[in-house]
């Protein structure tokens, strides 16, 4: 069983209309302090980002922010982490973001959020890594992308042998037991030939 050390949050630097989101990404934080697994976030202050990193640090965990310079002002960077990388651009973040992580969450969020997250369904589906993906699904925020993918499916866009593998999570304390069985699930062989294919 792979182990479950770090997970990478993607979230909104928004807090945005419903104040369920911030308290999802509050407790998200304090379950994987408890649980003894690291953030790997967008490196922000502001938003469910920083919700999720401040939660993490105020019970114990361990944060590592991820952040692009020009977005350092921007997004207020969070300097009171661990571990604090300043990348040139996003697609350097993006591929540390992987890298660092055993398993990646999105939280509600914008364009970023959503784009980070296709793109690790992406490479998911093309067999570029068998890292689990979960969609932190508070209060139904993602169900029209649970509609959008249905639909391509229908459509045959998504078809026999290009399956898109994600996890979607009602309930944010089962977010970490649902990645937990999901890790198990995949063959060490399996994961090793994903992990060295699976550095873009």
């Amino acid at each position: 069983m792979s182990k479950l050390d770090n997970i990478c949050v993607y979230c909104g630097s928004g807090s945005g209309l419903n104040p369920k989101f911030g308290e999802a990404a509050e407790r998200l934080g304090r379950r994987m302090a408890e649980a003894g697994i690291g953030l790997v976030y967008g490196g922000g202050s502001l938003g469910l980002m920083g919700t999720v990193a401040r939660s993490v640090l105020l019970h114990g965990g361990t944060v590592t922010g991820i952040i692009p310079r020009f977005l350092t002002e921007r997004e207020r960077m969070l300097e009171a982490v661990q571990e604090l990388i300043v990348t040139e651009d996003m697609h350097e973040r993006k591929r540390l973001m992987f890298e660092r992580s055993d398993a990646f969450v999105a939280l509600p969020g914008g364009l970023g959020t959503l784009e980070e997250t296709v793109e690790m369904l992406t490479w998911a589906q093309l067999g570029r890594h068998t890292k689990p993906i979960a969609l932190a699904n508070v209060d139904g925020y993602w169900g029209p992308l649970n509609a959008l993918l249905a639909h391509m499916r229908a459509e045959t866009f998504i078809r026999p042998g290009l399956e898109v593998d994600y996890l979607v999570v009602d309930e944010i304390d089962e977010i970490i037991p649902r990645l937990r069985r999901r890790l198990a699930e995949v063959p060490a062989e399996t994961r090793a030939d994903a992990e060295v294919t699976g550095r873009m």
